[in-house]
């Protein structure tokens, strides 16, 4: 594709996220001139008006592109690198652009949350992405890049200090300011439904190895309710994103060739605190969750407000255990509201990052964490807001 227009198209920049992504690539590399980029959306005033309001500069090309259009899709690809694309629920409006990106040997980079969907996408595209040149990277915002490169640092941690990677590692929220997005809850929704219509998929969605074909890891821990953690001195409760977060750190740790055991053991909770206070936390937690899904969540589209979105944070503990009981402890931080302010960074330094700084990562389906390491670290770290630290 060294003959394509543009390195990367935001497909879906008239919608909440991809309007960020788009701000953000207009802001952070107006002044770099190599890189070309193109906003695509299904209405050219909308991406008009976009484009105005945030800024981007009055020659920043617009394409027409529809999910529900084929031959729009493919025109779309065949002039670009790479496309991001917000567009979701991915099982609904994702795989014709897939398969577009995979038979032209064009980068694909998402924020898919949906194990289902994306088990049934490598089964059914892998083989064709290897032979065009294609390289597929799911979940490239909140979910899962924090928590794949937390576990991916700590580990490096626990090499030095243990002389070995942990074969059990704990991600804990120990804070988290920001708002659901509509999206996100659009994708669970429609995640639950389709397996309420077909209980085969069932399986699928309780499995932790769901997304390594062909192989299936030591018994993990269910992380279903809330307990008192002992050493950590805090009760924990279930965190939400735990369902593609977990599947996506065991897919990178078989894609980079098992680096942390064939028997790793890996959960995710939230941080709740000590005593009656962090049990009684920890049930609201629990709460809150279920009523994330249900009725009065809320709709693709809709979002926090500029205000929110740079009051939000969040703030990751990774805990990496050695057979012995010795820890070693990191964290990750993040600067804006998860969901929307650094997600919207996130996958754009992703896109970037394999175009620029990892261009030799082969074709396949890849997780950001596997394909980029460090180099996607320190991107996030120069370019993103967020932080890693190894703490005592």
């Amino acid at each position: 594709m060294s003959s394509a227009k543009f390195d990367i198209v935001v497909y879906g920049a008239t919608g909440f996220t991809g309007q960020l992504v788009a701000e953000y690539l207009a802001a952070h590399y107006k002044d770099d001139k190599a890189l070309k980029w193109a906003m695509a959306g299904r209405s050219l005033d909308k991406l008009t008006s976009v484009r105005d309001a945030i800024g981007a500069a009055t020659g920043t090309s617009l394409i027409v592109a529809d999910a529900s259009d084929a031959a729009s899709l493919k025109a779309m690809v065949a002039q670009t690198k790479s496309v991001i694309t917000t567009v979701g629920p991915y099982q609904f409006y994702g795989e014709d652009l897939l398969a577009a990106c995979v038979a032209a040997g064009v980068d694909y980079f998402d924020l898919c949350g949906e194990p289902v969907w994306m088990r049934q996408m490598i089964d059914k595209y892998e083989a064709a992405a290897k032979a065009s040149g294609a390289r597929i990277v799911f979940s490239c915002g909140y979910d899962s890049v924090p928590f794949e490169l937390g576990t991916f640092f700590v580990q490096e941690e626990a090499k030095r200090v243990f002389g070995a990677p942990a074969p059990r590692v704990k991600g804990r929220v120990r804070d988290m300011r920001g708002t659901l997005s509509g999206g996100t809850a659009a994708s669970a929704k429609a995640t639950f439904d389709a397996v309420a219509k077909d209980l085969s998929l069932v399986a699928i969605l309780n499995d932790h190895f769901a997304l390594t074909p062909g192989f299936t890891g030591p018994k993990q821990p269910k992380g279903n309710r809330a307990v008192f953690e002992e050493d950590l001195q805090s009760w924990a409760a279930p965190f939400m994103m735990a369902l593609i977060n977990t599947r996506n750190v065991h897919r990178s740790n078989m894609l980079m060739g098992f680096p942390y055991g064939k028997d790793f053991v890996y959960d995710e909770m939230v941080l709740t605190g000590p005593g009656e206070k962090g049990e009684a936390n920890a049930k609201r937690v629990m709460a809150a969750n279920a009523e994330k899904t249900g009725p009065n969540a809320p709709k693709p589209g809709e979002g926090p407000s500029k205000e929110e979105r740079e009051n939000g944070l969040f703030n990751l503990l990774y805990v990496a255990i050695a057979p012995d009981g010795r820890m070693v402890r990191a964290g990750v931080t993040g600067d804006r509201d998860p969901g929307y302010g650094s997600t919207s960074k996130m996958i754009s330094e992703c896109a970037i990052c394999l175009l620029r700084d990892a261009s030799d990562v082969p074709a396949g389906f890849w997780t950001p964490g596997a394909a980029m390491q460090h180099k996607l670290i320190k991107r996030l770290q120069d370019n993103a807001g967020l932080t890693f630290g190894v703490e005592g």
